[in-house]
């Protein structure tokens, strides 16, 4: 599936719509939507984002190929696109085939691999952490409460220490299976997959008392204290 559309996606997800509204936005079928949920574990970060202006877009690659097929130099191809000839050497040098062509659409997918590639996840190369970690799981201590009594207990090993969410994404996200998958019960909620929290916008948006009246839509006689038993209430709730 094109890279753009799985940016839409998640872009959606991020913005609060469910897995099928947001496959189905973008065009996908439902199982789909929920193939990629599961492999980034419901983790939203997990999800591929938007890629910086530091690195090269799939349209600028094509430039590049109609650039370099039309025999322009590679001065030429970088004053087009605005980047500097150091960067379109490179850009050349990685993803040029064996014969010297350069084709846009196979240069993305090698930088996509190359970016896509995942380092060694702590709690994998670190058994002894990692056994402590499954233990305490069994026990039914929150990752969170893992963490914290890790620092605690280890302050000058910075390699037995590990974040929460590294327990967390240890245990849920695939090709990261550090943790044995069957954990996942041992959590409090019990989920197979990780919920999405509410975005930050609705929670700040909420009210928290329901129908509750903003001081700013107080009828004007309240503030210049026409009507008797306005003062009053007013002084008492400075008092307070």
């Amino acid at each position: 599936m094109p890279r753009p559309v799985r940016l839409g996606f998640w872009e959606m997800v991020r913005a609060g719509l469910a897995t099928g509204e947001a496959g189905r936005a973008v065009g996908v079928s439902h199982e789909t939507a929920r193939q990629w949920f599961m492999k980034a574990g419901g983790v939203i970060g997990n999800g591929p984002g938007p890629v910086s202006g530091r690195y090269l877009s799939l349209t600028e690659r094509e430039e590049i190929a109609v650039g370099r097929a039309a025999g322009l130099s590679v001065r030429a191809v970088a004053a087009q696109l605005g980047r500097p000839p150091s960067a379109i050497c490179r850009e050349l040098a990685r993803n040029s085939g064996l014969r010297g062509g350069y084709r846009a659409t196979v240069a993305q997918q090698r930088a996509d691999e190359r970016a896509g590639r995942p380092k060694p996840a702590k709690l994998a190369v670190r058994a002894a952490l990692r056994e402590l970690v499954q233990e305490r799981l069994i026990q039914r201590w929150s990752p969170e409460q893992i963490s914290a009594t890790l620092a605690a207990e280890f302050p000058g090993e910075p390699e037995m220490r590990v974040s929460h969410e590294t327990i967390y994404q240890a245990i849920y996200v695939q090709g990261r299976g550090a943790l044995r998958r069957e954990l996942v019960a041992c959590l409090r909620t019990g989920r197979a997959l990780r919920h999405p929290r509410r975005q930050a916008q609705a929670r700040t948006h909420r009210p928290k008392i329901p129908g509750m009246v903003m001081i700013s839509e107080r009828p004007a006689e309240a503030a210049d204290r026409a009507v008797p038993g306005h003062w009053e209430s007013q002084w008492c709730c400075q008092a307070a």
